[in-house]
C-alpha cells in the first residue's frame, strides 16, 4: 500500500477508536448519574419510610439532657444522624459526628472476634485450658478453666492468686479480668501485643477512627463527665482505667456502624463462627435489661438473637450502645459523654434503651418472635 494510503487508514482507525472512547465516556457519565440519582432517591425514600422513627428519636432526645452522637442506619443509608452538645463542657466545644468515645464493654466483641479469628486459623480451641497459654498461675483452676469459660463470664476467677468463686462453667459472673486473660492468650498465640494485634484488625477493615488507647494516633477523643452527688457534671479522670480488651477501646459512631455491617455480614468471622458468637451460653440478671443472655461478647434477650443483638458499654463518663437488628438490617449506635443517675443504671442508659425500643418496634411482630 502507498504510504499516504496507509497513513489515511491509520488516521481513520484512530478516529473510529477516539469516537468509541468518547461514547464510552459519555455512557459512563450517564451511568454514574443514573446510579447517583438512584442512590439519592433510594436513600431519600428510605428516610421517608422511617420518618415516624426519626420523629420518635427526636422526641426522646428533646425530653432529655443528651450530650453525644446518635447514628441510626439501614444498609448504607443513615436515616438519623445527630451530634448534640459538647465534646468539652468547659470550653463549650461543639461535638461532631466523627468525634471519638471510649466504648466500654462494646470492646468485648472486638476481643472475641480476635480470639475467633485465631480459632478459624486453627491456632487455638475453645475448650483449650488456659494453662496451655498462660504460665505462672499457681492455682489448680488453670488446668480447668477454658477459653470458652473466659468468653462467657462463667470461669469463676476473681483473682489470679485465689481459688475460684464457683466451679468453672456452673455460674455466670460478669468479669473484666477474663477478657484481659483472653488478650494474654492472643499474645502467646500470635507473638504480637494486644495493641499491635487490634491495630492490625482496625487497619485491615478500614476502621480508621478505632484505637487501642496506647496507640496515641487518635485526635478527636471527647471528654467524659460524670454526675456527682450534688448533681454537677465533673470531668472523669479514670475513663481509661479498665482493661482494654474488656472495656477500653476508642471508636466513633461511623466506625461502629461499619463494624456492625462487617460483623453481621460474615466478613470479620465466618457465618458459622458468627453463630457461635450469637449462641446463648449463660443467663445474667442485668442491671438494665433484667434478664439477658450472653454469647461471645454479644448479648440479647432470650430468643431475640435474630431480632436485637449487640452490647451496651460503660466507662466512667461514657455511656454507649451498639446494636444490630437482623430482621430490618438497622444499626443503632448511641455514644454519650455525660453519665447521670449513676445510682440507677436504668436511668443512666435511658436514652440508649428508649431509642433501641423504638427501633425494635419496627421489626415484625413488634420485635417479638412467635
Amino acid at each position: 500500500m502507498h504510504p499516504a494510503g496507509c497513513k489515511r487508514t491509520i488516521q481513520e482507525t484512530l478516529g473510529v477508536i477516539l469516537k468509541k472512547v468518547q461514547l464510552m465516556k459519555i455512557s459512563l457519565l450517564i451511568l454514574t448519574f443514573i446510579l447517583l440519582t438512584y442512590c439519592q432517591t433510594n436513600g431519600q425514600s428510605k428516610k421517608e419510610n422511617y420518618a415516624d422513627l426519626t420523629s420518635k428519636i427526636d422526641s426522646i432526645v428533646n425530653d432529655s439532657e443528651f450530650n453525644g452522637v446518635i447514628l441510626v442506619s439501614i444498609d448504607s443509608i443513615d436515616i438519623y444522624s445527630k451530634a448534640i452538645g459538647y465534646s468539652d463542657l468547659e470550653s463549650k466545644t461543639q461535638i461532631g459526628l466523627n468525634d471519638q468515645f471510649i466504648i466500654g464493654s462494646i470492646s468485648k466483641q472486638i476481643t472475641a472476634v480476635l480470639i475467633l479469628q485465631e480459632l478459624e486459623k486453627g491456632n487455638l480451641g475453645l475448650d483449650d485450658k488456659i494453662n496451655k497459654y498462660i504460665e505462672g498461675i499457681s492455682q489448680p483452676w488453670a488446668e480447668k478453666v477454658t477459653i470458652h469459660h473466659l468468653l462467657t463470664h462463667t470461669h469463676g476467677i476473681s483473682d489470679l492468686e485465689k481459688p475460684l468463686e464457683f466451679e468453672e462453667g456452673s455460674q455466670f459472673k460478669y468479669s473484666q479480668l477474663g477478657y484481659e486473660l483472653l488478650a494474654q492468650i492472643l499474645h502467646k498465640v500470635t507473638g504480637k501485643t494486644f495493641e499491635i494485634l487490634s491495630t492490625e484488625l482496625f487497619e485491615k477493615y478500614g476502621l480508621k477512627n478505632t484505637f487501642h488507647p496506647e496507640n496515641k494516633e487518635y485526635k478527636h477523643l471527647v471528654k467524659g463527665y460524670e454526675e456527682n452527688e450534688n448533681g454537677t457534671l465533673v470531668f472523669a479522670t479514670n475513663s481509661l482505667d479498665n482493661y482494654v480488651p474488656a472495656g477500653g477501646f476508642i471508636s466513633n459512631a461511623m466506625d461502629l456502624k461499619k463494624w456492625n455491617q462487617k460483623l453481621y455480614a460474615g466478613k470479620l468471622v465466618s457465618k458459622e463462627t458468627l453463630e457461635l458468637m450469637s449462641t446463648k451460653y449463660a443467663t445474667r440478671i442485668h442491671p438494665i435489661f433484667d434478664t439477658v443472655e450472653y454469647g461471645y461478647g454479644l448479648l440479647f434477650k432470650d430468643g431475640e438473637e435474630k431480632i436485637q443483638i449487640g452490647a451496651l458499654g460503660y466507662s466512667p463518663g461514657f455511656v454507649s450502645a451498639c446494636y444490630f437488628y437482623p430482621q430490618t438490617k438497622i444499626n443503632v449506635v448511641v455514644l454519650e459523654n455525660t453519665a447521670r443517675d449513676l445510682d440507677d443504671f436504668k436511668s443512666t442508659f435511658k436514652i440508649q434503651t428508649e431509642i433501641m425500643g423504638a427501633v425494635k418496634k419496627r421489626t415484625p411482630n413488634n420485635g417479638y418472635s412467635k
